[in-house]
C-alpha cells in the first residue's frame, strides 16, 4: 500500500507561527518536520503527536534544500531578506507548496510613509482602511526590516512556476511569542493595578494576527497551492481599550479603563497597539481566493496564550527570575517605551 500521508518542513519551527501550525497540521495527519537553531523547544508537548524537530542553520543553504525538497509543504516563518528569498526560489519543482511569513508593515501610507521611519504622531502613515493586498509597498534600497521584506516579496513573485504564497500578519499573538504585546496589560493584572489609562479615547486599532488563524490560512495554502500574497490577520478589528478589556476578563481582573483624547503624554497612554492611524488590513482576498474562515476569535486565542504567559512567568518566579528571563526580546522595548512606568501613570491620574 502506498504511505498517502502529506509531510510538511517548517523553517523557524519551534517559534510562535511554526508552532500553532505544526500542532495544526499534526492533528490533521500530516507528517512535520520542525527545523531550527536551537535557541529553543517551543511547545514540547508536540513530540506526542510525533513531530520532529531537527537543528539546521538556514544559512547552510546545501543542507536547508536537502531537507526541504520533496514536502507537500515548506513553511518559511524566518525569510527576512531577498537572499532567503534566493535559497527558496531553488525549490522550484520540488515542493508542493511554499508559504513565506511576511509582514504588514511592508504597506505604505498616503504619505510615503511607513512604520520603520515613524518617528511620532505627525509622521505617522496615513493607510487606507482596511488595507488591500494591492496597496502599495515601501520599494526603497533601506536595509530596514520592511523594506527587505518587500524585496523578499517581490524577488518570490518574480520566480517563474515557484507555488508561493506570502502572508502579511499584523500585531502577531500566540503561545511561545518572544515579543508578546499582550505582556502589556497581562503584567498589570498580575501586578494588581485598578486603573489603566489610554490614550486616544482607548480607539486605536492595530490589527492582531493569532497563530492559531495564521495555521488555518497556511493549511489552506497548503491545500491549494499558488502564487499570491494574502493578508493574515484576525478579523476581530479590536479597539486597544477591547483589547485591554479582554486580557482582564481572561484573567478574572477587574480595572477601571480610564481614557483621554488626544496622543500619549509623556509616554503616560501609550500601548503596543497605539497607532497614530488605523493599521487595519483586510481578509476579504483570503475568503474569497481560499475560502478562509476564521475558526478562533482573538478572545479565545489570547486565552491560551494567556494561559501560557503566566505559567511561564510563574515558572521563572520559582527559579528566582523575574519576567524578563521568559521574555528578553521585550525588555529594552518595555524600558525604552515605559511600558510600565506606574508612577508616572499614577501622577497622571492624580492631576486629573
Amino acid at each position: 500500500m502506498t504511505d498517502t500521508t502529506r509531510t510538511a518542513m517548517i523553517i523557524g519551527g519551534t517559534g510562535q507561527i511554526g508552532s500553532a501550525v505544526a500542532r495544526r497540521l499534526a492533528l490533521d495527519g500530516w507528517s512535520v518536520l520542525l527545523a531550527h537553531r536551537g535557541g529553543h523547544h517551543g511547545d514540547t508537548e508536540l513530540a506526542e503527536l510525533e513531530v520532529t524537530s531537527i537543528r539546521l542553520d538556514r544559512d547552510d543553504t546545501e543542507s536547508l534544500l536537502d531537507r526541504a525538497r520533496g514536502h507537500d509543504l515548506v513553511l518559511d516563518t524566518v525569510a527576512y531578506e531577498p537572499r532567503h528569498a534566493d535559497q527558496l526560489a531553488q525549490l522550484t519543482g520540488d515542493v508542493g507548496s511554499l508559504v513565506v511569513i511576511s509582514t504588514g508593515s511592508v504597506y505604505v501610507g498616503a504619505n510615503g510613509g511607513y512604520l520603520d521611519v515613524v518617528t511620532g504622531p505627525d509622521d505617522f502613515p496615513d493607510y487606507p482602511v482596511p488595507l488591500r493586498e494591492t496597496d502599495p509597498t515601501v520599494d526603497n534600497r533601506e536595509r530596514t526590516y520592511s523594506p527587505l521584506k518587500a524585496e523578499l516579496e517581490r524577488r518570490l513573485l518574480a520566480v517563474d512556476d515557484l507555488p508561493v504564497s506570502i502572508l502579511r500578519p499584523g500585531a502577531i499573538q500566540g503561545p511561545f511569542s518572544p515579543a508578546l504585546r499582550e505582556w502589556f496589560f497581562i503584567k498589570r493584572a498580575l501586578d494588581g493595578r485598578r486603573r489603566i489609562v489610554l490614550s486616544d479615547g482607548g480607539t486605536n486599532r492595530f490589527s492582531t494576527s493569532s497563530t492559531v488563524n495564521i495555521a488555518e490560512l497556511v493549511a489552506l495554502c497548503a491545500e491549494h497551492p499558488g502564487r499570491r500574497i494574502l493578508n493574515a490577520v484576525d478579523t476581530d478589528d479590536l479597539s486597544v481599550a477591547e483589547i485591554a478589556q479582554t486580557v482582564f476578563d481572561t484573567l478574572g481582573h477587574e480595572a477601571e479603563i480610564v481614557t483621554f483624547p488626544g496622543p500619549p503624554v509623556d509616554a503616560v497612554g501609550s500601548t503596543p497597539w497605539t497607532v497614530a492611524h488605523p493599521l487595519l488590513l483586510s481578509m476579504a482576498a483570503a475568503t474569497v481566493e481560499l475560502g478562509y474562515r476564521q475558526p478562533v476569535s482573538y478572545a479565545e486565542a489570547v486565552a491560551s496564550t494567556i494561559d501560557w504567559a503566566v505559567r511561564e512567568v510563574r515558572a521563572a518566579e520559582r527559579r528566582e527570575e523575574g519576567w524578563e528571563a521568559v521574555f528578553p526580546g521585550l525588555v529594552e522595548r518595555a524600558r525604552t517605551d515605559r511600558w510600565f512606568d506606574y508612577d508616572a501613570e499614577d501622577a497622571f491620574l492624580s492631576g486629573r
